[in-house]
């Protein structure tokens, strides 16, 4: 006997298994975008991280020249010297230098005076707490030093003198604005130390 053969379902769908919903058809057969067998693609947040950071109505102000020389000073090399230690880094920082003049520029003692004022400075800044009082006694000393070789003589030990004698009491204009400089700093880092001082042990009361 024959047997008849049920024709598949054209429904899409095959025997034992069941239909699928509707929204599962729309979605496998792409909808209006064709045919691609992909689904929806869901919208892709961006994580805060992802955007650009809000930057403020008013772009930045620049900065002050006196303001940006303050914070180059501050990155400057700060050391502590000692009394002795600042000594003899004056004295042996003005005797290079007067060499120096002696060999570029011909000894010259303007060119000397003008580079003793930043040294003096230098040796008031760095100085530590407790040897404030020395840059006044150290640094006429130092001006000396680097006067041997930038002073002028005839030759020998007496000449010598004779000469440094003689640069000092015409430079002594140079000598006096140093000391001047170096005094006058160390001062206002003395009485900065004292008012600190009594500002802890008098806090203000509101």
């Amino acid at each position: 006997m024959e047997q008849h053969r049920t024709p598949p379902p054209r429904n899409g769908t095959q025997r034992g298994r069941p239909p699928l919903p509707p929204q599962a058809k729309r979605s496998g057969s792409g909808g209006a975008g064709g045919g691609t067998g992909e689904g929806v693609r869901p919208a892709v947040q961006r994580s805060p991280a992802a955007r650009p950071a809000d930057r403020p109505a008013g772009a930045r102000k620049p900065v002050p020249p006196l303001f940006e020389a303050v914070r180059r000073v501050r990155r400057m090399p700060n050391p502590r010297l000692t009394g002795l230690g600042g000594g003899l880094f004056c004295g042996a920082l003005m005797f290079v230098l007067g060499c120096l003049d002696r060999l570029l520029l011909g000894a010259s003692p303007t060119v000397y005076g003008v580079l003793f004022l930043p040294v003096c400075l230098l040796t008031a800044l760095w100085v530590r707490k407790g040897d404030l009082a020395s840059p006044a006694v150290v640094v006429p000393i130092a001006f000396a030093v680097g006067l041997l070789p930038v002073a002028d003589g005839d030759g020998g030990l007496s000449g010598r003198l004779m000469g440094l004698v003689t640069a000092l009491a015409t430079q002594a204009l140079w000598l006096y604005a140093g000391t001047f400089v170096a005094g006058a700093v160390a001062t206002v880092r003395k009485v900065g130390l004292m008012r600190g001082r009594a500002d802890r042990r008098h806090p203000p009361t509101h």
